[in-house]
Order: structure tokens, then sequence, then C-alpha cells
């Protein structure tokens, strides 16, 4: 069976029933339908946050088709509820570009999912249509402003660095000239869009505190300059308030379930290879406060999401993980090996052990930041009993728990080993992370201490128009910003072409942008955009709907 035969196969409770487990008053929730609710931001208790216990889900370098992080970490927060422990995985929600583009959705599979999988997958509850609207809304005035005669700010579009923004793969979109048409069209200028999961209104979301916060982030968003070049924001345009209007629902978590009627919580949607890569301060918190256990995941591999969730998300929200999970499965550790995409299928152990540096590099990463680690093997129905024995025993051989996650194929009851020996990590850890730079360090220092003891890399190579935007940021005051990597998913390095684990390479920014409402400065690194693409085939082209409204072809 599919993955979308298995989710309609089973039966969802009512939300009620789900909110019910956590205590929750329906009062407190807002219905959208019958699986779907909305959940107030009273609900965060801070003491209760202080005293659950946080589990990350990392993994290593994914091939493309990904690893199995959402499905871990879904089969890991049921293995939990299997034995007794009150968990809630708290997710990231899926964006349009992928499902339709090659990835495909982001609700799991097999028995390990979240339902009303097809929902979540798409629309949802409109989170992503109202962070695209509030980051167009910004768009509109800037351009509108500068169009103004009586009242403009003195704006020079050419150096408006504020982009557009849609839920969707779409590589035409990345560089255009907009207001075409004559007078009436305003002043043409050049521009582009990027996808939604990149936009710094997706990074505000995730990481404020509430409404209020939400509102003075997105006022202190920096659009570009004015001819006699003096900085402007977005409070300079009177545009905050009308853009925390458009988020009032947004900013709010979205509670959901498991296939086996255990809580999900699902909000916010960065990319790890562009943008942050991990679900809302707000989501986290509320996780954490409504059960004793938290289960979250970062996107893509340590060398990105993890490394932002630490260094970013949870050095501003004050928390710290109990432990971390990496997932790696063996055909990715065989493809790290130098076995090719069309032969994973097949048993090769000289492959599988060559791969096993990749694993070695995250494992160091997150030791790193001095947390507990467990590896969790997603075990394919491919894998061989000697190929399973060959990663169990290395990872012994090393001294890192490690457990085999059958959370596909039989849900819950195949992540209880994995459970236990997170229970076990978590009980070892007595305190806080040590993150991998100080805040007070230089913004070049910042990032060389990620290139050099995350990536692994020799050293960082600046392009002068690199050299030039991070000077005039630093100059506007900005020096002690954390720092976003924007760089490659498919390799430690900024080239995906160098798999494994890389040495003697050097990671190469090409050019900075500065996120200045959510709070970071994003080095760009190597060939990676900020607006994906379609691939050659996309998984668009086999997706149908009968006049049933039955669908077939997405996931």
């Amino acid at each position: 069976m599919t993955d979308i035969d298995i989710a309609q196969k089973v039966k969802a409770d009512h939300i009620k029933k789900i909110a019910e487990k956590l205590d929750i008053k329906e009062a407190h929730l807002e219905y959208y339908g019958n699986e779907k609710a909305k959940l107030p931001l009273d609900l965060i208790d801070e003491e209760k946050v202080n005293q659950s216990n946080l589990i990350l889900v990392t993994a290593i370098t994914p091939t493309p088709a990904g690893e199995g992080k959402t499905t871990t970490s879904i089969g890991l927060n049921d293995g939990l509820n299997h034995i007794g422990k009150k968990s809630v995985v708290v997710l990231r929600e899926p964006s349009l570009g992928p499902v339709f583009g090659m990835k495909g959705g982001a609700t799991g599979g097999g028995w390990s999912q979240v339902i009303p999988m097809v929902d979540i997958n798409l629309h949802f509850t409109g989170d992503f249509h109202a962070i695209a609207m509030t980051n167009n809304l910004l768009a509109a005035l800037i351009d509108n402003n500068i169009q103004n005669r009586s009242k403009n700010l003195g704006i020079d579009p050419r150096t408006v660095i504020w982009k557009r923004c849609m839920d969707m793969n779409d590589r035409s979109l990345r560089n255009i000239v907009s207001a075409l048409g004559g007078k009436a069209g305003g002043i043409p200028n050049e521009t582009g869009f990027n996808i939604t999961a990149a936009s710094e209104i997706m990074a505000i979301l995730c990481l404020c505190k509430n409404l209020e916060d939400l509102q003075d982030m997105c006022s202190n968003i920096y659009i570009g300059d004015t001819f006699e070049g003096k900085p402007v924001y977005a409070k300079d345009l009177n545009a905050s308030g009308a853009m925390a209007v458009l988020l009032k629902d947004a900013i709010k978590p979205n509670l959901v379930q498991t296939l086996e009627g255990n809580p999900a919580i699902i909000h916010g949607g960065p990319f790890a290879n562009i943008a942050q890569g991990t679900n809302s301060i707000i989501a986290t918190k509320m996780g954490m406060s409504l059960g004793d256990y938290a289960v979250t995941e970062a996107g893509f591999a340590a060398d990105l999401g993890a490394e932002k969730f630490l260094n970013i998300k949870c050095r501003k929200a004050n928390l710290s993980p109990k432990a971390v999970v990496i997932v790696a499965t063996i055909r990715a550790l065989k493809y790290h090996g130098g076995m090719s995409l069309d032969r994973l299928t097949e048993e090769d152990l000289e492959a599988l052990e060559k791969g096993f540096p990749n694993l070695e590099r995250h494992i160091e990463s997150i030791q790193s930041f001095g947390l507990p680690v467990v590896v969790s093997i997603n075990a394919f129905n491919s894998d061989t009993e000697a190929e399973k024995k060959l990663i169990y025993d290395y990872c012994k051989t090393i001294g890192v728990p490690v457990a085999l996650s059958y959370g596909w194929a039989e849900g819950g009851k195949g992540c209880i080993e994995l459970a236990e020996k997170v229970i076990a990590a978590a009980q070892t850890c007595e305190v806080k992370f040590t993150p991998t730079y100080d805040l007070e360090d230089s913004s070049f220092t910042k990032i060389e201490k990620i290139c050099k003891k995350i990536y692994g890399a020799n050293n960082v190579v600046l392009t002068d128009k690199a050299k030039k935007q991070l000077k005039k940021f630093e100059n506007l005051g900005y020096a002690k910003l954390p720092i976003c990597m924007a760089k490659t998913q498919k390799s430690l390095s900024d080239n995906e072409k160098l798999l494994g684990r890389p040495i003697n390479f050097d990671i190469h920014i090409r050019e900075f942008e500065i996120a200045t409402g959510a709070g970071f400065i994003i080095p760009i690194a190597g060939n990676i955009l900020r607006m994906p693409g379609l691939p050659l085939t996309p998984s668009a082209e086999k997706i149908k709907i009968d006049g049933e409204g039955t669908i077939s072809g997405l996931f």
C-alpha cells in the first residue's frame, strides 16, 4: 500500500478527543473541520517547558528522496506513548514546492504518519498563504511608496532587497523585472521571488513569542536605502500593523494526530538549506507545555537544520534538547560510499562501510554541542541482516547508542527500542548545549566556526561582493546577529558532488542577505538558490483526482 492508501484506511479520531489526551478544554480549540484545530498561545506554560524533555531528530546527509526524519519523529513519538510516556510530536508544515516537485510530502510514511495527510500536505489551515500575503503586502507597500510623488521616503529602487514570494518551485521567477506598463505600472526595477519557506516572514513567525513580538519583528525588517544612503525599514512604511493582522491566525499552532491517535502539533515550515529549518518556537514550547516529552525535527542533515535549531532557535528561546537522534539509512550510507542511486537496494557491505565517515562527521557535530546522541537506523525492506549488523556493530564500536527503527512498517511498536534508548540518553543530559559560536564574535568568525566545526572545512572564502555586503550590514549595527547559512543539503561542503565526508575543502560565500526582523545574517554559499526549480519529471505530472474526489499519485 502507498502512504495515501494507509492514511485513508485509518479512521481519524475527532480532534476533540486528541485535545482531551492533552487536558485541553474544548473551549480552547479553534476548529478547522473535525480533524484539525488551532491552539491559543496561552496554553504555553514556561514552568512546564522547563520540566519537559525536548528531543531533536536530525539526520545524515540525505539522498534526494530524504532519509525519514519525519517518519522517525512520528514513530518515536508513538513509541514513547506505547511505553507510557506522555509525548507530543512537533513538526514543520509541508511546502507545496517539494510536494509537486521531487521530494513529495512531509507527513511521514507507512504506519508513521500524521493525518489528515492530504490536507496537511496541501493548503492545511492556510498558514503558508497568510505568510505569502504578508510578505507580498510589504512588497506592494514598498513599490507604492516609490511611485507616490507626495509622500515618498525617497527609496532608491536599485537598493531594494525585499522580494516577493510564492509557495511553489518556479525558476522563472528568480530574477524578474517588475512594474512594466508605463507610468501607471510603477517604477520598473529588477527583483525576484523566493519560495515562501525562505521568506523572512516565515522566519519571523517561527521565532516570535507572541503577536506583539511578531509585530515588532516585522517593523524591523530592512528593505533598502534612500537615495541619500539612509536605511529604510518596514516601520518607516507603517507596514507592521497590517502585516501582523494578516498573521493573527497563522501564529497559532495546529493540532492534528498520528495514525495511532497520538497528538501532533504542526506549525511553520522554513527549509533548512535556505532558511532556519525548524518549526516555530511557539509550537515547540506548546508541545513541551502539553507533554513530558516533545519530539521535534530539524530539516535535512545535522550540518543544516540541527546547527540552526541550536545556534539560532534554542539560543533565542532559551531551550536545550535532552537528546539528539541522528537518522541514518543503509541506502544513504551506501550512496556516500560510492554506490549509484539505482543500485542502493543491492547488498554492498564495502560501500556501506565506506559511507560511515559521513555518519561519523554528523555525530561529532552534535557532540560538539555537548549533547547525547542516539543513532536511529531507519529500516527499509531492502536492508539485509548483514548490512544491519555492520552498522549496528560500528555504532557500538564508537560508543554511540543505536536502534533499528521500524516505524514505516510497524508504527510505534517498531520504535520501542529507539524510544527506550532516547529516554536513557535524555536521563544522562545534565547541562544545556554549548553553542558553536559566541554572539560577540565577528560575523566572519561565526561563519568560520560553523564551517570548520560543523562542516569540516579548511577555510571560508568571500567574494568581493560578499565582503562589501557584510561590511555594510556590520556598519548598520548587525555584527552581533547569529548566522543562518544557505548551503546545499547534498554535501557537507558547498559542492553537491562531494559526497561522504569531504576533506581539504573551502566554503565559498558568494553573497549575503540579511533578515533584520527575524534577527540573523544569511551567507549564501556555492550555487544554492532561494527559489528552487522543478525537476525534469515533477511529481505534479502523476497526480490525479476522479469525479468522486479520490486523489491518486500524490504520495
